[in-house]
């Protein structure tokens, strides 16, 4: 019976993400403003200096997320200084896990020196604009005038073990060519992660 249980969750929750569209390079992306966990709103407004934003969907206790959270803290000592700060936020609704609370997004944050804002989007109105599929989810997003453009969206590499001396640091490798002007080679890849949870459709 709770195997019956278990598989009727996951399908529901597949299907949910399935319906949901992703945003791809090109796409202006959605402006936001969400809590973080000192309690305060956080927007791209708040960033009046920023070129753009290593935007990505994270989670608690996700195992990509957790093999992640060094990297994350990496990218953002690396890149912020040149204009692109890291913005995490947690699409997971607690009432589908329990992991994802905002008092466990707190103790994430300090358990893993999170040194950038870590946002809770509450009834997924952001996770679902951007069409974020799993944690993590990377969109890479660059100021055009007015507003936001996503120029990448995928994975951060492709060590999720982070075990491979030659892995492809996409998202370094999408900066360094916005910095020097040229296009980016690789401007879409699949991101590997664990399901955002989604409420099932009625």
């Amino acid at each position: 019976m709770k195997t019956s249980v278990l598989f009727a969750f996951l399908f529901c929750s597949l299907l949910a993400t399935a319906q949901v569209t992703t945003l791809e390079p090109g796409d202006t992306a959605p402006t936001f403003s969400l809590k973080n966990i000192d309690g305060k709103k956080v927007s791209p407004d708040d960033f009046p200096n920023a070129k753009g934003f290593i935007l990505v969907f994270t989670a608690n206790t996700c195992p990509y997320a957790i093999a992640y959270e060094k990297r994350l803290v990496e990218l953002n000592e690396k890149f912020s200084r040149l204009g692109y700060p890291v913005i995490a936020i947690n699409p997971n609704p607690q009432k589908l896990s329990a992991g994802d609370s905002f008092e466990k997004m707190q103790e994430k944050a300090k358990e893993a020196n999170f040194s950038f804002p870590y946002l809770l989007d509450e009834g997924q109105t952001i996770t679902n604009h951007y069409g974020a599929r799993v944690t993590p989810h990377i969109f890479l997003l660059q100021k055009k005038e007015d507003n936001l453009k996503i120029v990448y969206t995928g994975a951060i590499d492709n060590d999720t073990e982070d075990k491979n001396p030659d892995k492809i640091k996409y998202v370094e490798n999408a900066i360094a060519a916005l910095e020097s002007g040229k296009n980016i080679e690789v401007a879409s890849t699949k991101a590997i992660g664990c399901t955002v949870k989604r409420p099932a459709a009625d």
